[in-house]
């Protein structure tokens, strides 16, 4: 039957026919393709105001979302049976990169163990003792700028990020460890980050794109550098007293007494670098490009750094995170016909709640454009209107480390330095993969602290 969706022989859904789902944007796939990668907001928007809080688009090759802005849909969507709404097979498209283990690609049984193992190693008391490694890795690069000589903040804080993740997740110190990791990691980032290859890989299917010639290369050094890390940690005879997550991960067991395989490791910590490095980085960028162009507020934050309780720099986090979320979706692929908000959804369709249309609905957020942190300050986000971390059982693991990583490095950055802004108008928004970028690079100005 047209539009239920069907199954191949490896029980994965084969991607629904348009006619049977929500009216969107006309165009060829291409076009809107090219619109989601080049202006989403725009898009995004458009879309919502002709088609309502629920529309397709069609992306790549041929793949239907269903984009969903009603918190209550959301809710039908976050609380709906996860064998039902497959995360896992929404997130296909990184397939090539992490691996088939890992949390992200994962459904059912498979993710619950797995999102188990991973859990305890981002309890909060655990967290705090990585505090130091934080303001450590932020001291020593905001001591490397120069008085006066424009930076760009987002890439100057991608280098800090990827430090923290290096060393919290897999505890290398090593000098010339840590330069490896780091240099092989940034090639196979830069491989993806040139556009035209990138409008090429994402034209792609993640399985044909798996046997890239070119991307098996890129990633061959990276897999190398990980799986000879996870070995000589199996033979650490210190293992028991670290406090690495590499560490952990390796002591973990489920029910039945087993731990993770070398290739579930590897997978499992791809995702956290990638996920815990590109995306905080993003989102620290994004909130220092704000706060730079509303001095009250950078006024307000720079006293909370140096005397306050960081409950300042939690809400400049938060209201950055809302305003210029990292990701614009999640997606859930339907395993079942659903209706959904009085919709009826075959079998195959990709459901995607759009994070930031709903994080810029008027009736949620008054004045949805505005940078206001005040929006947050003794206010616990919404479930199911502050998204940036998904929800549900696939909320994102590092959610708690990552807003913590953000207070503590604005906190570190805003002791040791006053910023100004290069120029007061609002950086656009530009694409880098699969993330929302400030179009500039939050480019400011550092100055001694007064």
């Amino acid at each position: 039957m047209p539009g239920r969706g069907a199954l191949t022989s490896e029980g994965m859904l084969v991607r629904t026919d348009r006619s049977a789902l929500p009216p969107g944007p006309p165009w060829p796939t291409l076009v809107q393709t090219l619109a989601w990668m080049a202006r989403p907001k725009p898009f995004m928007r458009r879309a919502r105001e002709r088609y309502g809080d629920m529309f397709t688009v069609q992306l790549r090759s041929g793949e239907n979302f269903v984009i969903v802005s009603d918190p209550d849909v959301v809710k039908e969507v976050f609380t709906g049976d996860p064998e039902i709404f497959r995360a896992g097979e929404g997130n296909r498209v990184l397939l090539p990169v992490l691996g088939k283990h890992s949390v992200l690609l994962l459904d059912g049984k498979q993710h619950l163990r797995q999102r188990k193992l991973l859990l305890p190693p981002f309890h909060g008391e655990r967290m705090q003792r990585y505090r130091e490694i934080m303001e450590e890795a932020t001291e020593r690069e905001v001591a490397g700028w120069t008085p006066g000589e424009p930076i760009q903040i987002a890439r100057r804080m991608q280098e800090v990020t990827l430090e923290v993740i290096m060393r919290a997740v897999f505890g290398v110190t090593e000098q010339r460890q840590l330069e490896h990791l780091r240099r092989v990691l940034l090639d196979l980032l830069e491989f993806f980050m040139h556009p035209a290859r990138f409008v090429f890989i994402a034209t792609l299917p993640p399985e044909r794109l798996q046997h890239f010639t070119q991307l098996q290369k890129m990633m061959r050094p990276v897999d190398e550098a990980i799986l000879g890390e996870i070995a000589r940690r199996r033979t650490a005879h210190d293992l028991d007293e670290r406090e690495d997550i590499l560490s952990l991960l390796l002591q973990a067991r489920d029910e039945d007494g087993e731990g993770l395989t070398d290739a579930e490791l590897r997978d499992e910590l791809m995702t956290l670098l990638l996920a815990g490095h590109e995306t905080t980085a993003t989102a620290l960028g994004w909130a220092f490009e704000r706060l730079l162009r509303h001095p009250d507020a950078l006024a307000k934050a720079t006293e909370d750094a140096r005397g306050g309780d960081g409950e300042y720099l939690d809400a400049v986090a938060k209201e950055t995170l809302r305003l210029r979320p990292v990701l614009p979706i999640v997606a859930r692929r339907l395993a079942e016909p659903v209706t959904l908000g009085g919709v009826e959804l075959p079998a195959g369709a990709d459901v995607a709640p759009c994070i930031y249309l709903i994080h810029h609905r008027e009736d949620l957020y008054p004045e949805p454009d505005a940078f206001r942190p005040e929006r947050f300050l003794g206010v616990k986000p919404g479930t199911y209107t502050w998204l940036p971390f998904g929800g549900s059982v696939r909320r994102c693991i590092g959610a708690s480390f990552a807003l913590f990583e953000m207070q503590v490095v604005m906190g570190a950055v805003l002791r040791s330095v006053d910023l100004h802004a290069v120029d007061l108008a609002p950086e656009r928004t530009s694409r880098r993969t699969i993330t929302l970028v400030p179009g500039r690079g939050a480019q400011a100005v550092p100055s001694r602290a007064a």
